[in-house]
Parts: C-alpha cells; sequence; structure tokens
C-alpha cells in the first residue's frame, strides 16, 4: 500500500511539473498565435499596441470581461491597449456605433461593461431587433442617466457613423474572424480558443507582448 501511495504522489507531481512546464513555454506560431501578413500600423507610438476586437453581443467577449480587466489593472506600463468593435454582419451595427458613441462622449468607463452585463446577465437589453428600431438602445442609455437626446444625436452623427462604417472593413485588415481576438502591435494575433483557456490565453498574451517588446528593441 506504501508503495501504491508513493506511486500516486509522484504521478501527481510529474502531472504538476508537465503543466507547469506547459504553461510557461513559448507559444507556438499558427497554433497559439497567428502572423499577420502585411503587418498593420500601429498608432501606440513607442509602446506596444494591444487591441481587443469585441461584439457585445458575442456571449465569448462578455465571458472574457473579468479576466480582462484583471489583466489590465496590472498590464505592463509600455503597453497601450484599446478596444474596437468589429462589424461581421449588419444585426451587429447598432451596438457597434453605440461604444463609438459612448467614446464620443466619453462615456466608455461608465456603460461599457454595464451594457455586456444589460445584454448577458442582467437581459435587461433585448438586442435582437435593434437594427431595425433603436429604441431599446436609448431606452436603456437614458435609464443610465444620460440625457436620451443627446445620445441619439451623437449616435447619429457623422463622426460616429464613418468610425462604425471603418468597423466594417476592419476585420479584413487585421485577418479577424470571430470575437474575442487579440491583436498585438499590428503583427501577433491570438484567441482564447487558440490559447485553450482563459488563463492559458493571457500567458500566450504576455509572452507575444514580449515578443513585440524584443522586436521593437531590435530597430532601436
Amino acid at each position: 500500500m506504501k508503495l501504491l501511495g508513493s506511486y500516486w504522489r509522484l504521478a501527481a507531481w510529474l502531472f504538476a511539473l508537465t503543466l507547469s512546464a506547459g504553461a510557461s513555454a513559448q507559444p507556438v506560431p499558427g497554433k497559439d498565435y497567428q502572423l499577420i501578413n502585411p503587418p498593420q500600423p500601429t498608432t501606440s507610438g513607442t509602446k506596444v499596441e494591444v487591441i481587443e476586437f469585441f461584439y457585445y453581443g458575442c456571449p465569448g467577449c462578455n465571458s472574457l470581461q473579468p479576466s480582462l480587466r484583471a489583466w489590465l489593472k496590472k498590464k505592463p506600463a509600455d503597453v497601450e491597449f484599446r478596444s474596437a468593435p468589429v462589424v461581421f454582419q449588419d444585426a451587429w451595427l447598432p451596438l457597434t456605433t453605440a461604444y463609438y458613441a459612448f467614446d464620443a462622449m466619453g462615456l466608455v468607463d461608465k456603460l461599457h461593461h454595464d451594457l455586456y452585463s444589460a445584454i448577458h446577465e442582467r437581459r435587461t437589453l433585448e438586442i435582437k431587433g435593434l437594427l431595425r428600431d433603436q429604441k431599446p438602445l436609448f431606452d436603456w442609455v437614458a435609464k443610465q442617466g444620460v440625457d436620451r437626446q443627446k445620445f441619439i444625436d451623437v449616435f447619429n452623427s457623422f463622426g460616429v457613423r464613418s468610425r462604425t462604417n471603418r468597423s466594417i472593413e476592419l476585420p479584413g485588415n487585421y485577418h479577424v474572424t470571430s470575437t474575442p481576438t487579440l491583436v498585438v502591435d499590428g503583427k501577433y494575433l491570438t484567441t482564447p480558443a487558440m490559447a485553450g483557456s482563459y488563463e492559458r490565453f493571457f500567458q500566450v498574451l504576455d509572452q507575444v507582448i514580449a515578443m513585440a517588446r524584443k522586436e521593437r528593441a531590435a530597430k532601436k
């Protein structure tokens, strides 16, 4: 019995060691991330750029948010993060426009995560049919203490509509085919599905950021 117990303890230790080694292993191109060809220009200056491509109605994007918020609290100082809603079908247009309206009004911090929650957790906003009638969205925004007419005016403004239209082309430039997707420095694309789990996804993200940082340093 003692011999059997020692065997299982050794097996458990080896299994844990294997998991640890796998977690720290370098990400594999084509498996853990993809190279974007040609690389896209960045707008982050001297910092490593990380872009989150998302859609408010995407369950996976919603599930990613708690882990993403935790990562953002401790992200390296030389990393600049931004979110970019994408449009894969016309039905996505209203919520993408809503994000840009939030951004134009300085409301992203106030409403971004609440909108996710209203759609997926509290289910107080039905997004089906928004393409035809945005009234439910405007009603929800007004309930958050935002001037309804001001939001509608910004939502329908030329500047916001132009940004929404660019979101239709944006995924193709970065070879984004699903959400959520993160792109590092215009060159590396990775997703939670590629990494296998949210925990490993952020390990891969940190490793890819380190690769991009090294490349930047080599060019100086």
